[in-house]
């Protein structure tokens, strides 16, 4: 806490002459602080341009939702003072998160998204949980791990890397080498991804998690692929 209020206050004395903005960067950098104090390494990712993506490529396939790098998982931190240079350096960039390393993440859509929430809280299952605008619902789970031998690693028919991810339409888990948006990530249509759960409480097992969102997947219409490969 003691870290966050010192960046926090330094960004408003940054931005001095325009209070208002000063009071929303703080804010951003309150909400990343809150992932990076939790363990969530991040990296800076691209933002919106009115209704386009800040990246440079043609006909974007993930507006200002994807890295800005290619190098973005040897770049994704925890250092609290790594994260304010870039945002000194950017202001407006979103950020995303690695997974498969300090957590996963399923992803959902939103009508599975709600009705999983409230079944998890019925169960007495917390963990954080971030919408992604108005589609999409993500559960922040402990990881699978990532094991040196490549033999024992276990890949899912859910896995679902940046490359990928289109062909999961329904539930995603996103683990080594993949990565999700962060709050307060700005969207092209004009929303957010917000915290409906924070980064600051434990992270559940994902299995558990997985058979909640799965039964509210297919209760929705989003069937999920539910075969396991074994490696």
């Amino acid at each position: 806490m003691e870290a966050s209020s010192r960046w926090t206050s330094w960004w408003r004395r940054d931005r001095k002459d325009d209070p208002d903005a000063g009071e929303d960067a703080a804010a951003k950098l309150d909400l990343l602080l809150g992932a990076v104090r939790s363990g969530f390494p991040v990296a800076p990712a691209a933002h919106p341009e009115g209704y386009r993506c800040s990246c440079d490529r043609v006909g974007c396939p993930a507006p200002a939702q994807h890295p800005v790098s290619f190098a973005w998982q040897s770049q994704a931190t925890v250092d609290a003072e790594q994260l304010a240079h870039w945002l000194t350096r950017d202001p407006e960039a979103n950020f995303v998160t690695a997974t498969g390393r300090a957590h996963d993440v399923l992803d959902v859509p939103a009508e599975a998204g709600v009705l999983a929430l409230r079944r998890l809280d019925a169960l007495g299952v917390g963990g954080p949980v971030a919408a992604v605008g108005n589609d999409r619902y993500l559960f922040f789970t402990a990881t699978r791990g990532t094991p040196q031998d490549e033999d024992e690693w276990w890949p899912s028919a859910l896995d679902s890397t940046p490359e990928t991810v289109s062909e999961h339409p329904g539930l995603r888990w996103h683990c080594r080498g993949s990565y999700t948006l962060v709050p307060p990530a700005a969207l092209t249509d004009g929303s957010r991804v917000r915290w409906l759960r924070g980064p600051d409480q434990p992270l559940p097992d994902p299995l558990r998690v997985l058979d909640v969102l799965t039964d509210a997947c297919t209760e929705v219409g989003a069937v999920a692929e539910e075969q396991w490969l074994i490696g």
